[in-house]
Parts: C-alpha cells; sequence; structure tokens
C-alpha cells in the first residue's frame, strides 16, 4: 500500500477541511466517485492532469486505511 501522509492533507481553509490531494481542491471523496463511476486512472488524469498515479493510489491507500480503523473502533 503506498504511503499517503505526504500526499493526502487536511485544509480548514479548502473544501470544509475534507482530505484533499497535496494542496490542490480535488477531494478524496473525489477521487473514489470517479473510480466507482468506472472512470480509469488514466482518464481521471486527462481529466485533471494535476493528478498522478500515486496520487489515485494514495486516495485508495487512505480510505483502505480509514476503513480498517473504523472497523477495529467498533
Amino acid at each position: 500500500m503506498i504511503e499517503y501522509k505526504s500526499i493526502i492533507k487536511r485544509n480548514p481553509d479548502k473544501r470544509f477541511g475534507k482530505p484533499c490531494v497535496r494542496d490542490t481542491r480535488i477531494t478524496v471523496y473525489d477521487v473514489l466517485g470517479w473510480l466507482a463511476a468506472g472512470m480509469t486512472f488514466k482518464e481521471i488524469i486527462y481529466d485533471f492532469p494535476e493528478l498522478t498515479e500515486d496520487d489515485i493510489k494514495a486516495c485508495l491507500s487512505y480510505a483502505a486505511d480509514r476503513e480498517h480503523k473504523l472497523q477495529h473502533a467498533s
């Protein structure tokens, strides 16, 4: 799993503090939604050239880690 902590950032002044990719306004939720809708990494990067494959993988890693933490908190 890719180390996401250097890529996924929270800034209370951007997108209401939601986790975003680096200093962009693109949230983890945005990226996950595009993947869930069937977009490929290549299509996402074409539409949002500020993103890289590692950024997309970081979003997936963030989501997986968050899910893991939620399961263990119960």
